[in-house]
């Protein structure tokens, strides 16, 4: 496991987005794994960015994405506060500003008739592609990565699955409040890579930003394998894993501060 701390936001995305860049030109029909959230929304600005300066190429690549609520599909023809899927978060983003192909863009379908067979149907389409090169993560306050939350099998697969009052929570004040969506009124359940998923990754990087991420971030780097916390599994892959932390997520680090690469 690799560890790099940035002195800030700017410096962690600029860092992850030039190893997203260094995957693509070593293999341009790569297979990149992505997320959403805040914390990677700086991560596709830089890559936005080398795109828009002709440093990258995205026309060969493939991307699956992590999650997407259940019941909810991307509609571009509703305004953004009436639209709060990952798909439409994704869209926004990043795909609408680089050259990658629809086909190529694979996100979970909140709207699937039938979740469950659509889920065993993403884990195929991964097989079918060749597995992910690369996989971006991060990290919720409860320890989740994707949507598997506390109690999820270190050995579970894409699969529906409820979620914890901790995740609605933060989701809430990043995708709803904004929106005056009710809290009521959000997705309770997610369709989401399982843990075992994860792990198939050739290379897992997870970007960690805040003080109030610092906790869930020791927990997953320095303390036990558990499904308490669906981080502290990446101890367990079999590839490459790399943590990039702003100072502030890594101040509950204790001896992996000496091991760490200041980035």
């Amino acid at each position: 496991m690799e560890l790099i701390i940035t002195p800030d936001y700017n410096h962690l995305s600029q860092t992850a987005a030039d190893m997203i860049a260094e995957a693509i030109k070593s293999k341009p029909d790569c297979v990149l794994g992505l997320a959403t959230g805040s914390t990677p929304m700086g991560t596709y600005q830089e890559l936005i960015r080398k795109y828009q300066q002709q440093q990258l190429d995205f026309s060969q690549v493939k991307t699956f994405n992590l999650d997407e609520y259940l019941g909810i599909g991307m509609d571009l023809s509703l305004p953004y506060s009436q639209d709060q899927s990952y798909a439409r978060f994704m869209h926004e983003q990043l795909f609408s500003n680089i050259n990658l192909k629809p086909e190529n863009i694979h996100i979970p379908n909140g709207l699937a008739p039938d979740p469950d067979k659509h889920c065993q149907d993403y884990e195929k389409m991964i097989i079918e592609a060749g597995g992910i090169d690369l996989q971006l993560l991060g990290i919720g306050g409860n320890g989740h990565i994707a949507f598997n939350e506390p109690g999820s099998s270190l050995a579970s697969r894409t699969r529906v699955h409820p979620l914890h009052a901790k995740t609605l929570e933060d989701n809430y004040e990043m995708f709803y409040k904004k929106a005056k969506v009710a809290k009521q009124n959000m997705p309770s359940f997610a369709l989401t890579m399982g843990v075992g998923t994860i792990l198939e990754s050739r290379h897992a990087v997870m970007i960690v930003c805040g003080q109030n991420k610092a906790k869930a971030c020791a927990e997953a780097i320095e303390g036990p394998i558990t499904s308490k916390v669906t981080a502290s599994a990446l101890q367990l892959h079999p590839g490459k894993v790399t943590i990039i932390l702003d100072e502030s997520a890594a101040s509950g680090l204790t001896w992996s501060l000496s091991l760490a690469k200041k980035g």
